[in-house]
């Protein structure tokens, strides 16, 4: 999950770049409350991915080094 804040809307937006699509998936007004609304969502495209008996997506890993 990505979070994004947006100036131009005054939000936080969440992309889930794993799953082909739309960039972004949902926002919230609050960190906390665009958190909750990603979580949802991803709970959402997994039980779809089933009830379709597509594969999920394999998840991108990122990382950074640390100096």
């Amino acid at each position: 999950m990505i979070i994004q804040w947006l100036d131009k809307d005054n939000c936080y937006l969440v992309g889930l770049p794993d799953f082909t699509g739309q960039k972004w998936r949902t926002h919230g007004d609050t960190y906390n409350e665009v958190v909750t609304n990603g979580v949802e969502v991803l709970d959402l495209l997994i039980e779809d991915y089933k009830l379709t008996g597509e594969s999920l997506p394999i998840p991108t890993t990122y990382c950074s080094e640390v100096a």
